[in-house]
């Protein structure tokens, strides 16, 4: 399965991790491409540029706002000069995603972000996640990095991610509270339990951002696992120029599960949470499913069932990581109507890889995902929430434009699938 290792001996920030990305090969245009699918209309310019730092060629991603409403001036992306903020809810972020017409998979781990975001920075000050005023991080630059990483996470196909320990940084930095220590109290909620440590110049090199990537989607390595096939390293940069490469590194590449069992990470990487339901509201299954998605659960499905007496019954399943279990199972016992609950771990979860291509049909752009196994293309699907955005705005039927989608990807060379 796909895989990447990050390696913060500079630390992480989220345009330091789409610096990486695009230099692993995700494509500027269709990162781009798929931040327009936000709300955001033209409020921002994100610029790309390759420099050196320490002599190492790095992508530097910089995002340049256009709310001069605003005055905010914290430095999330390692930046010296200050960016006008806006100040949006964890409630009001949440609603923008999912009003988006980005795909499902780029909606839950955008939000998985988010929430452990919101609940650290809840936490540091004292309010509910969902009224969380993202100073910080809400901001539209760490909309975008959040948004943006999911959607490199999706078109690489990333299954498993590593990190290494993390250089914090030190001293203080200017925030909309005030002169604050670093690491920033949410990072330093956000790193419970992570290995840390901070080397080089007084500067904050592991932001909220960064560190929430690292919360909700990474487990710590201290090196590259054993069973770790790399394919490519690729670098991004942050703005400090330190005595040290101010970059973090991503290898790029493939794991391969149950080879070895040096990697006591991947024997345990996913468990499916299981538990009987006969006595709750089927209205309940909609919001639950949405609350273990953005817990970062990777599936959620129910099958009928009748239990003793003949009684009818949904089996309810969790497909999770194992560290999101403690996450998924406190809202299946908060949420539902279950006394209790099955753990149980999955031996292996073997997947076939995954690519994102944009076709052009008389609709309008459809993002189609291709499926390989052993390197062969086994399946190409049209993602279904641009053929239904595409459908309503020509009042054409949907069929027709999943089916446009298909034939274009029919014209593309086989070469250029692979």
């Amino acid at each position: 399965m796909k895989a990447i290792y990050l390696d913060c001996f500079a630390g992480i920030s989220g345009n330091m991790l789409l610096g990486a990305f695009l230099q692993a090969g995700v494509p500027q245009e269709y990162l781009r491409t798929e931040l327009e699918k936000l709300p955001l209309g033209n409020s921002y310019v994100m610029k790309v540029d390759n420099v050196r730092k320490n002599g190492i060629e790095a992508a530097y991603v910089d995002v340049d706002l256009k709310l001069a409403e605003h005055n905010h001036e914290h430095h999330e992306h390692h930046k010296h000069g200050g960016h006008a903020h806006e100040h949006r809810t964890f409630a009001v972020i949440r609603q923008m995603i999912e009003a988006s017409a980005l795909s499902d998979a780029v909606k839950k781990r955008s939000l998985a972000i988010f929430t452990v975001l919101a609940k650290a920075e809840g936490k540091v000050h004292g309010r509910p996640p969902e009224e969380v005023a993202f100073h910080e991080v809400g901001a539209m630059d760490s909309i975008l990095d959040i948004v943006g990483t999911a959607v490199c996470f999706d078109y690489l196909g990333i299954e498993r991610v590593f990190a290494s320990k993390v250089n914090t940084g030190s001293g203080f930095v200017q925030c909309a509270h005030g002169l604050m220590p670093v690491p920033a109290p949410a990072v330093a909620e956000l790193l419970l339990g992570w290995p840390v440590y901070h080397a080089g110049e007084e500067k904050e090199l592991t932001t909220p951002t960064g560190a929430a990537v690292l919360k909700s989607q990474a487990v710590f390595a201290g090196s590259l696992p054993e069973n770790f096939r790399t394919e490519r390293v690729a670098y991004g940069a942050g703005t400090w120029d330190l005595s040290i490469p101010n970059v973090l590194r991503l290898y790029l590449g493939t794991i391969e599960p149950g080879k070895t069992q040096a990697d006591p990470a991947e024997a345990a990487a996913f468990l499916v949470l299981e538990t009987n339901i006969d006595d709750m509201s089927p209205q309940i299954y909609g919001y639950l499913y949405e609350r273990l998605f953005a817990a970062g659960a990777a599936d959620v499905w129910t099958a009928p069932i009748f239990m003793k007496k003949q009684r009818p019954a949904q089996k309810l399943s969790v497909l999770c990581r194992a560290e999101h279990k403690a996450a998924c199972i406190d809202i299946l016992m908060r949420e539902t109507t279950s006394l209790g609950l099955r753990v149980m771990p999955v031996a292996e979860r073997p997947e076939a890889q995954r690519r994102m291509v944009t076709v052009t049909t008389p609709y309008g752009e459809v993002c189609c995902k291709l499926s390989f196994w052993q390197g062969e293309l086994v399946n190409a699907k049209p993602e279904y929430e641009d053929c239904c955005r595409l459908a309503r705005a020509a009042k054409a039927p949907l069929k027709d434009v999943e089916e446009a989608a298909k034939l274009a990807l029919k014209t593309i060379p086989c070469e250029e699938l692979r």
